[in-house]
């Protein structure tokens, strides 16, 4: 995907990223060290100003890059990127940079792009971004492995989402994963919209 697919998303608009439920990649950098990760666990929290959530466990290196820069990104990774999904989902940064000196970006040959207000690095070919400011919330952080944003940017691929909605149609490799379990995913299908239905009379 070239930077001409990217379009800003207002923020009021931010939820509809993560409302259909995809599995995201989670990306932090600080002091110099930069990791991405895979999590099935992440949801849109709230609309104005848009916030969200997302679990990492206490042995992930993004979470310590996460808490030190204050700040983190969401990708929503697509159809085209399942292998890299689950990869990036089991493989330790920490591991792979004391194996080989470089970081998952690196191993895995991955071109990223800078945002616009954050440091996190943002992957290229996902479907959208979002780019939140920690709110450090440290007895829920430690005790159920959750942490909380605030989106302070945001940006879709505008071939797959445009006027707050998604929609596939032709471009299934942009279709977003969802993971079930043991590198079973579920690829998202098509957009249909529900019609009033008023109650029964009496």
């Amino acid at each position: 995907m070239t930077a001409s697919h990217r379009q800003p998303v207002a923020l009021n608009k931010a939820y509809r990223l993560l409302n259909h439920g995809p599995t995201v990649l989670v990306s932090a950098a600080h002091g110099g060290q930069r990791n991405i990760m895979a999590a099935a666990w992440a949801m849109p929290l709230d609309f104005d100003p848009p916030k969200v959530a997302v679990v990492l466990d206490k042995s992930t290196w993004t979470r310590v890059l996460l808490e030190g820069a204050g700040s983190f990104a969401l990708q929503v990774p697509v159809r085209a990127q399942l292998d890299l999904t689950e990869a990036l989902g089991n493989s330790s940064g920490r591991e792979i940079v004391e194996k080989s000196g470089q970081d998952k970006f690196a191993a895995y040959g991955l071109e990223t792009f800078a945002g616009t207000a954050t440091d996190a690095p943002l992957l290229e070919g996902c479907a959208a971004w979002l780019e939140c400011r920690l709110l450090p919330e440290p007895s829920i952080q430690q005790r159920y492995d959750l942490f909380l944003g605030e989106v302070i940017a945001a940006q879709a691929d505008e071939r797959v989402f445009a006027n707050g909605r998604w929609n596939f149609t032709g471009h299934d490799e942009l279709r977003t994963l969802h993971h079930v379990a043991g590198g079973h995913f579920i690829v998202d299908g098509d957009a249909v919209d529900a019609q009033p239905l008023p109650p029964l009379s009496r």
